[in-house]
Parts: C-alpha cells; structure tokens; sequence
C-alpha cells in the first residue's frame, strides 16, 4: 500500500475524479508540451458525461487556457480501461500534432495510463487488515501507531495540516450562506441546520450538529471551496463532521484527532487498494461507504474501542452502504451527494456505538466487505456509476 497522504488530498471541489484528476492531468501535459501553441482535449464516458456538472472543463480550462484549448465531450464512448478517460493533444503554429497523450481519471485525484491503481511507492509490509490486525495483536500496537512506524517520516506533520483545512472546511460552510452554483438552485443548509441544533439538548443536540458539519463541508465542495479528499471529493464532509464534532463535545486534543486520522487514512487504503474509492468504478458505495467507514474507525479509536472493535466499526461503514449507486442529478456534486454525506456521518456514529457495545466478534470480516464491495461496484450497470443517467438522476435531471 501506498501512502495514507495519497488518501488525503488537499484541493478544490467538486471532484477527486473529475476535477482534481483532470487538471492534475492538464498540467502534466501542458509541462511535457510546453511548445504547444493549441490544445484539443476529448472527455471520455462518465468523465463526459457529468464534466459540467462537476467543473471537469474549468479545471482543464485554468490549466491550459479556455482561448486555446478545445473541449470535445464523448459520453457514449467508454474507453475498456476505464469509465473516466482522457486524451490531450497539443499542436504547433502549423496546426501539426505534436503530442498525444491517453490516460484515465482512477479517483482520488489519481490519474493512470492504464486505468489500474498502482502504488506510487509501496510503504507498507501488508495490505489486508486480517495480516495488519494480526501484526498489531503480536506486537501490542494500535493501528495508528502501525502507519507511523511505516509511514513516510513527515506523514503526522501532514495530518496536522489536514486537520486544520478540514476544521477551516467547516467553519467556512458554516458563515457561508446563498445558493450553490450549477443551476440546480440548491440553497446551502449547513448555516440554518447549525442554528436549529443549537436550540436541540444532549445527545439530539450532538446528532443534529453532525449534520450541520457534514453539510458545510459538502457544501463549500459543491462550490469548489478548499476541502480533503476523505476518501474523495464527493465524500468529503463524513469524516470532519465525526472528527469536528468529537472534539466540539468531547474536547479531544489535536493529537488524538490526528492519530484517529491516521487510522483513518489507513483504512481508506485498504479500501483503495483492495477495491475502489471511484464513484465511476464502483458507485457512490466507494465513496460515501468509504467514507463512512473511515469515519466509524477514527470514533472507534477516540472512545477507547480495541482495534477488533474498530476493525468492525470500519466493516459497517461499508457494509451497510453496499450497493450504493451514483447518481447524481444533472451531474452535479450536489442532490444526494450533499445530502448522503450528512447521513453517512451519522451512520458512522451509530457504527461505532455498536462496535463499541460489541466485544468486536463478527461474522463477516472487514476484508470480506471490501471484497464484496468491489465484485459488486463490478456488476453495476454503468448507467449507475456517476453517469448521470441512472438512478436519481434519470428522474430528476433538468434541462
């Protein structure tokens, strides 16, 4: 497995796969043809399919210029590598082809030439948790301390500057108010959903605010404020909405939030690298699951659980998410996107009240979840995988 910083990516919304991803790709290109005086970019399937609606031609567009580069948007063709697929081509003065360049959008603000995940840098002596819960149990450790021993030497400096965009995501979704751009019309909620929970008591007190967390995350992404992929863009609200709230209600110190983060982070590697966190590939289960996974691991961690307790909390995130297709309306990061990552923060409470409750034995394993979360993203018609054209969003898309 590679790097938990790969899980945890500092940028702009809307979207890990369709945003970060192709100007990441951009900006490769335009580095290795920097003689090229007009650029032609053609969007393949989910990536054309939904690009507007998630800001794919702005990203390009900032990278190499929207007077000098053309857009062609292909949604029926679907590359065999993968849903979201990429071609670049530069051209001289003389209108002459200098550089081609075919590559894919994997998720997670990662791109490849061949559509398959591969390890920037393989840092890790494991890749299943039944070998990593195992490894922890022989050797008395936690998981986080598990990623600090083979983490790269300023990964918790990393997590500290994670923590404090994700509490900044927060605070700003909060002061922020109007409508969300895209054309849906969608009137932000996080700041009136805040106000309503503080006239809430105890523990539907602490519900309410959860969702007025996730939501300003989720919001300030739709709007392609500054957020972390947690797992990716779209899912990006779960995990700061627990994180935030624990230490709102429960003053958790900083270096705890950062070792829950890094249990986190693992987790959302396992997933990563076991299955997918790519909406496109495996449906909205990959990132929302994902997500909520991550988050029942790191409350799991902060309330005390064992690490087979959090090692359930974790199988239930994704467990109960299986399934989960991706379909948003008129492509956009925003209905039910927004919407599943204030539920799905709440169901990685309720995770980890369970697992917590448990002596952590359960039948299915959290490797096994991931394994059937993946043979089942796989089986999904496409139609359902953050096309745009399923779902939701075949009913409500409007012109």
């Amino acid at each position: 497995m590679e790097s938990i910083k790969e899980i945890f990516k500092i940028g702009n919304g809307p979207s890990s796969s369709h945003t970060m991803g192709p100007k990441k790709a951009a900006a490769m290109f335009r580095e290795k043809y920097n003689d090229g005086v007009r650029y032609a970019v053609t969007l393949y399937g989910s990536l054309a399919s939904t690009g507007v609606g998630h800001m794919t031609d702005v990203a390009i567009y900032d990278v190499l210029g929207r007077d000098r580069c053309t857009l062609v948007w292909s949604p029926d063709i679907f590359l065999p590598q993968h849903p979201n697929g990429m071609r670049f081509e530069a051209f001289n003065n003389d209108g002459v082809r200098v550089g081609e360049w075919t590559t894919f959008s994997i998720g997670g603000g990662d791109i490849s030439d061949d559509g398959l995940r591969k390890p920037k840098k393989k840092i890790y002596p494991h890749n299943k948790m039944k070998d990593i819960l195992e490894w922890c149990q022989n050797n008395g450790r936690t998981f986080w301390e598990y990623v600090e021993m083979y983490e790269e030497s300023d990964t918790m400096d990393y997590l500290e500057e994670v923590w404090k965009v994700m509490k900044q995501a927060v605070d700003n979704g909060l002061d922020n108010e109007g409508v969300i751009p895209g054309g849906l019309n969608l009137a932000r909620k996080a700041a009136s959903f805040y106000i309503k929970a503080k006239g809430f008591q105890g523990s539907m007190q602490r519900r309410a605010m959860i969702f007025s967390f996730a939501l300003a995350v989720a919001e300030e992404n739709a709007c392609g404020g500054q957020i972390v992929t947690a797992p990716t863009c779209g899912s990006c609200g779960v995990l700061p909405a627990i994180l935030y709230n624990n230490q709102r209600f429960y003053e958790f110190r900083d270096i705890r939030i950062i070792r829950a983060l890094a249990t986190a982070g693992l987790i959302g590697n396992l997933i990563k690298t076991n299955a997918s966190i790519s909406g496109a590939e495996v449906g909205c289960q990959g990132e929302i699951g994902s997500a909520c996974a991550m988050a029942a691991a790191a409350g799991v961690q902060l309330f005390g659980g064992t690490q087979a307790q959090i090692e359930y909390g974790a199988s239930m995130g994704i467990e109960h998410f299986l399934g989960l297709t991706c379909d948003p309306v008129n492509g956009l990061v925003q209905v039910p996107c927004i919407e599943r990552n204030a539920f799905a923060a709440t169901r990685a409470v309720d995770a980890n009240v369970y697992a917590l409750m448990s002596d952590g034995k359960h039948l299915v394993s959290f490797d096994t979840v991931v394994e059937v979360m993946k043979r089942t993203g796989h089986d999904i018609p496409s139609l359902y995988k953050e096309t745009a054209i399923g779902g939701l969003a075949s009913l409500m898309n409007r012109k």
